[in-house]
């Protein structure tokens, strides 16, 4: 028997209506109508069906700090500042409460896997990245938790974090992260760079770093794209390589910048773009024409480079916003990013699901027969809409089983004047 039967749902784009079948939390046929008995059934009755959305850059272990302390300056600078402080106070039992309301949060808006960025550095030690563990093991009926051991600090100029990464890989980390302008000078980033990606191949893990985040590329720090491009080709870790903010890299000349993204491109290194940080962080020092801070998302996708989307950190001094809803930050890129129509709000789309997907490595991501049944069904029948309405998550569904539902009823209590009758 059937453990679930989606009735009458339309998978993406598909103009048809179908059933879906799941078992042991997996799908097991597609098509339909099916009569055949199932232990539960829900009637889609029409309503798009989505694989769950990937979150594949975010910081519940620093969420929802915003109202303990603000960001006085409203600069990456402050906001590395103003956290480190409060990571000197972090225990464990505030950040695995914040860390649950922030899963919560995204489990609800659809959201089916997680990669989460826990700091690793002499001041938080290990609490962010054991609390995750403990969170990945808790929460694992209702979403996927990949951990990133991240060193925000730095690694050269913060004494002791390269060993507290190797016992964050030894701890069964997922991936190993990098802060590649955290380094007091160009030679340091680039020495931090090495070090990571030679701990991905050590490890045969990947590596995801935040890189380039600068409104140009005058400080050359924030310039590196290029050569972590290099090394990760040297090193053979193509397909294996995210890099999250990269927004220097729309300060280069058209030229210039389309060189770098076909460089990125030919290694095999994605970027995840987060433009809720990036937005609130950027151009903090122009007076007049502001600028955008937003990764060149049309030279990127045209050079063929993998592209993610993602939420980054929720409420606290590098983001003082965010729902954990992922079909939001979206709309925000594709406005930002100056992309409108279907045929673009389609791509955006995919950067938080199939091209999320791959940024996180999953292998059997989407809808079809063997996939694993994680799933959201979203109360519209228009999938051009998605992005433009955000529609109500019906149902959010992992390994076969329903998690989360929400329902939204909006009526107009008053026909207009003149209005025809039905």
């Amino acid at each position: 028997m059937t453990d679930l039967l989606l009735r009458d749902v339309r998978v993406e784009n598909s103009p048809d209506p179908t059933d879906i079948r799941i078992r042991d939390g997996r799908i097991t046929a597609i098509g339909g109508p099916d009569t055949s008995p199932a232990t539960e059934t829900l009637d889609g009755d029409g309503r798009i069906v989505l694989p769950g959305l990937v979150e594949t850059h975010l910081h519940p272990d620093k969420a929802l700090l915003d109202s303990v302390r603000p960001n006085p300056t409203g600069t990456l600078a402050g906001a590395i500042s103003v956290t480190a402080e409060l990571k000197a106070g972090f225990t464990h039992a505030g950040v695995r409460a914040r860390a649950e309301q922030v899963l919560r949060m995204c489990v609800l808006n659809g959201t089916t896997t997680i990669r989460a960025h826990p700091d690793v550095d002499p001041v938080a030690g290990l609490t962010g990245l054991e609390v995750l563990h403990e969170l990945r093991d808790a929460w694992a009926d209702l979403v996927t938790l990949q951990t990133v051991a991240f060193p925000q600090e730095g690694i050269l100029q913060a004494p002791d974090t390269h060993k507290l990464l190797r016992k964050a890989l030894d701890a069964g980390a997922d991936v190993i992260g990098g802060c590649t302008y955290a380094e007091k000078t160009l030679d340091d980033c680039k020495r931090h760079i090495d070090l990571v990606l030679d701990l991905a191949a050590e490890y045969g893990v990947p590596a995801d770093m935040h890189a380039d985040f600068a409104d140009d590329t005058a400080d050359p720090r924030f310039a590196l794209a290029g050569y972590i491009a290099e090394q990760t080709a040297a090193r053979g870790l193509s397909g294996r390589v995210a890099l999250g903010h990269v927004t220097s890299l729309g300060g280069l000349p058209p030229a210039e910048r389309r060189a770098v993204a076909a460089e990125l491109a030919a290694a095999g290194v994605a970027v995840v773009s987060l433009p809720a940080t990036d937005l609130f962080l950027g151009g903090r020092r122009d007076e007049r024409a502001v600028r955008r801070g937003l990764t060149p998302v049309r030279d990127l996708w045209d050079a063929g480079v993998l592209l993610a989307c993602s939420n980054n950190n929720i409420r606290n001094a590098f983001t003082p916003y965010g729902t954990g809803d992922l079909l939001e930050t979206a709309l925000l890129l594709a406005r930002l990013a100056h992309l409108s129509g279907p045929a673009d709000l389609h791509r955006v789309l995919r950067t938080v699901t199939h091209d999320a997907a791959k940024v996180a490595g999953l292998t059997d991501y989407g809808i079809h027969r063997g996939a694993p049944a994680d799933l959201v069904i979203l109360d519209t029948r228009d999938y051009d809409a998605i992005l433009l309405d955000r529609p109500a998550r019906t149902a959010v569904i992992k390994a076969g089983r329903i998690v989360a539902r929400t329902t939204r009823t909006s009526d107009l209590t008053l026909a207009p004047t003149g209005a025809l009758e039905a």
